[in-house]
């Protein structure tokens, strides 16, 4: 059986995972610093949590409204029984595809499609559909995101009460209220 969440990664490791976050461009040295850890612990865990697969790349986020794409819709797809690696070829082909997913319940899959216009946004849902591979296709427009993609607050929420397994790391201390003294 696969290890848990919590026993891959301790307070340490979410901590660096969100300084990295925050400063993208921070080389070890840097996230040693703002972690107040040696550079090699961080160096070592950074490359455990690449082996381990949970750091998969340090390449830029993109914005797609920033770069023009700013219509983008969640297909969901009824598909020929049996055909999944079928139409996963076929998805794949179509570059307005953001990304697909299996899923449970009465659809089959479930697409991100992103277009300039409403009109490639009608283009990419024909090509999705335009194949016998497909038989019944939903299409709903985003108008907005409310939660953006993030996976931090949920590390953050596994976390174990737990000591980290590097000593020397110590939460920032807490500092005390204005008029209060401190201690």
């Amino acid at each position: 059986m696969a290890a848990q969440q919590g026993d891959r990664l301790d307070a340490l490791d979410v901590a660096l995972l969100g300084l990295a976050r925050a400063h993208p461009r921070a080389g070890v040295l840097e996230l040693s610093r703002l972690a107040r850890v040696a550079r090699a612990t961080v160096q070592s865990r950074l490359a455990r949590m690449e082996a381990d697969g949970i750091i998969t790349g340090y390449g830029p986020e993109l914005d797609l409204d920033s770069a023009g794409y700013t219509m983008q819709a969640f297909v969901t797809l009824e598909i020929a029984q049996g055909r999944l690696d079928e139409v996963a070829r076929h998805l794949a082909a179509i570059p307005g595809v953001l990304e697909a997913y299996a899923t449970t319940g009465q659809q089959d899959l479930l697409c991100r499609v992103a277009a300039r216009s409403h009109q490639e946004l009608q283009e990419a849902l024909l090509a999705i559909g335009g194949t016998d591979l497909v038989v019944r296709s939903t299409s709903a427009i985003l108008l907005s995101v409310v939660v953006p993609p993030r996976v931090l607050p949920l590390l953050e929420s596994a976390q174990p009460a737990a000591p980290s397994r590097a000593p020397a790391y110590r939460a920032a201390p807490a500092e005390p209220a204005s008029g209060a003294p401190a201690s």
